[in-house]
């Protein structure tokens, strides 16, 4: 007697459940492989269901995309930015936070910035997510300038500077073009930020 094999049927879970399920394993294949590796079909091999499924869940993948990049993204942010005493020497302060940006353990997020920067130009709604991330890394910078007491630095001229040098660091990390001692360099920038952004 013959038999044929049927792949197994998905786990039935409560919707909020599959929800959840469904987003944690786009964000996982995000941070291994990049917001380019996210397609329906893609998500559903991750989350072992059907493209029916992911479809049914997140019917616009643009969208969803941005989802994703935003979980990522303000998770770090909030990591960061939370890391950091609203007090204290404001050279310091900049530097421990750059150099924590500048990890290489962190590149899979800079791999998930890069790709939104590109990704965004024609899906509007990560476009969108992107602009709002950055406004809220500019501020959140921001306010740890203005914490760390008056220097005669403009904290918003400095954020943006120290940003720009973040950003580029890390894309060029990427394709293995980056300074032997990124923190030496970090210190050189930081240094003619704090002492010419006013």
């Amino acid at each position: 007697m013959s038999t044929t094999s049927r792949a197994a049927a998905p786990r039935r879970m409560p919707p909020e459940e599959r929800e959840r399920s469904i987003l944690h394993g786009a964000t996982a294949l995000a941070y291994e492989s990049g917001l380019e590796a996210l397609t329906v079909r893609a998500v559903a091999s991750r989350v072992g269901v059907t493209p029916a499924l992911i479809a049914h869940y997140r019917p616009v993948m643009d969208e969803f995309v941005a989802e994703v990049f935003g979980d990522i993204v303000s998770a770090e942010r909030e990591e960061v930015l939370g890391g950091f005493a609203p007090s204290g020497d404001l050279r310091e302060n900049l530097q421990a936070l750059v150099e924590t940006l500048l990890d290489r353990t962190r590149d899979d997020v800079a791999l998930v910035w890069v790709q939104s920067w590109s990704l965004g130009a024609s899906n509007e709604a990560l476009g969108q997510r992107v602009r709002e991330e950055m406004d809220l890394w500019q501020s959140g910078l921001e306010d740890v300038i203005r914490a760390s007491g008056p220097g005669g630095v403009d904290p918003a001229s400095a954020a943006w500077l120290l940003l720009a040098m973040v950003d580029g660091m890390s894309a060029h990390s990427l394709v293995k073009w980056a300074p032997h001692d990124r923190a030496e360099l970090a210190r050189r920038t930081l240094s003619a930020v704090l002492d010419h952004a006013d």
